[in-house]
């Protein structure tokens, strides 16, 4: 059978940079930082007292009330950025055939504060027998965003979350993009969203000594493929494409932002939570992408890289680019957006996808900030071009976009530049 072409024709986005698309990206193109202290609990006997949280966000902006207050914030999240991006994308729900459009997001941890909010009450008064709120679990579970996306807007097509570390997201648009080109949907509401800055999700991490502990300068410590990175910053958020079918977005006159070319899966099959020291997964979910595309390495311009700014994981992918790009890796740009908007775990995959759509349209590439002169690791090849501080401008046709997960769950997307 004859595949269809996929388009992205609206975006959505709640950051630690920007509450909508256009706040987002200009502060990524301008190398906003989103880091800052920890206001959602008190975190000074914590190890990391910082992360990159969601600013002056009121849900009852976006949400009904009483509705809101079903919903863990993660799932606040993920409503709010798949209002702006149905919005953006012009879909009339009074018209569209609602059996055909559906929601896929990833979620990494899920309704995290609300499971610390019911067991830490069920603690407290325990002696007077298990008292829980009848939506704690609903409240709770992972799928639930997408079923609250589908509810608000009458979506009967497929509806679910994909659920693989901070690969999440990726898979979700992976999914979306397959479920759509084998003619299952017209169009599908797909990405991310995560709300884990709380107590167990900082005290986790610290436990695993993931998080950088850069108290003393918070905005500086994300600072991927730097010799001085000491791990990633912990954010949340949420971002959200409509990706639709060609052929049903031109014939309701929709505007096209890019054409979703291909993706790509693997597995490290190596460690719990280490990349491949060689970057063998993330060289192959690469390689898989770009035969999916159709496309040579040549043909890639810009890599959003997973660059998390940790020891380990940035050298590995640094071998992996360098593998399979050969000397075109020279010419690429490559750049690391958590440097601005820290690791938003199960939603990174779809804020940098996000990222590249709109590098591709614009064509510019946000930088990798807090590089500083002479901080450099001998395990990276600086002639790399990082696009180290300041945007760059250059011809973006096509972007690739990794994300790698503990487990070793790899995914990859690329988007190209819409032409007839």
């Amino acid at each position: 059978m004859e595949l269809k072409r996929v388009v992205v024709t609206g975006l959505g986005a709640l950051t630690p940079v920007g509450n909508t698309v256009s706040e987002t990206w200009n502060n990524l193109v301008n190398g906003v930082s989103g880091a800052g202290p920890i206001t959602h609990f008190d975190a000074s006997q914590f190890k990391t007292q910082f992360a990159c949280e969601v600013k002056n966000f009121n849900a009852s902006d976006f949400i009904d009330r009483k509705e809101a207050r079903k919903m863990d914030l993660y799932t606040q999240y993920a409503v709010v950025a798949a209002k702006e991006a149905v919005t953006d994308s012009g879909l009339d729900v009074e018209k569209e055939d609602l059996n055909r459009i559906g929601v896929i997001f990833g979620v990494g941890i899920g309704g995290m504060s609300t499971f610390e909010e019911e067991t830490g009450n069920y603690a407290l008064h325990k002696d007077m027998g298990p008292r829980y709120n009848p939506f704690f679990i609903p409240k709770m579970i992972a799928d639930i965003c997408a079923g609250q996306i589908s509810i608000m807007y009458g979506f009967h097509g497929p509806n679910y979350v994909t659920s693989s570390a901070c690969a999440s997201s990726s898979n979700a648009i992976a999914d979306a993009f397959n479920l759509i080109r084998l003619g299952k949907a017209n169009a599908i509401v797909t990405g991310g969203a995560e709300a884990a800055i709380f107590p167990c999700g900082v005290g986790g991490f610290n436990a695993m000594h993931a998080l950088s502990t850069r108290n003393d300068a918070p905005q500086k410590a994300s600072r991927p493929f730097s010799a001085s990175r000491d791990g990633f910053v912990m954010a949340e958020g949420a971002g959200c494409l409509i990706l639709e079918e060609l052929e049903h977005a031109k014939a309701r006159g929709a505007k096209i932002y890019a054409e979703v070319a291909g993706v790509g899966m693997s597995a490290d099959a190596h460690h719990l939570t280490a990349s491949h020291p060689e970057g063998l997964g993330a060289k192959l979910v690469m390689t898989n992408a770009l035969e999916d595309a159709e496309m040579k390495p040549e043909d890639i311009d810009y890599i959003n890289v997973h660059g998390t700014s940790t020891p380990v994981g940035d050298i590995s992918e640094c071998k992996a680019i360098k593998a399979l790009f050969g000397d075109h890796a020279y010419k690429l740009n490559i750049s690391s957006t958590k440097s601005m908007t820290g690791h938003l775990l199960g939603a990174a995959g779809a804020v940098e996808a996000l990222a590249c759509v709109l590098s591709v349209k614009n064509d510019i590439v946000p930088p990798t900030i807090n590089h500083e002169e002479g901080d450099n690791d001998e395990n990276i090849d600086y002639n790399l071009n990082f696009t180290f501080n300041k945007a760059q401008k250059r011809v973006v046709n096509a972007a690739l976009s990794n994300t790698f997960g503990f487990g070793g769950h790899n995914a990859c997307v690329i988007v190209k530049k819409y032409a007839e």
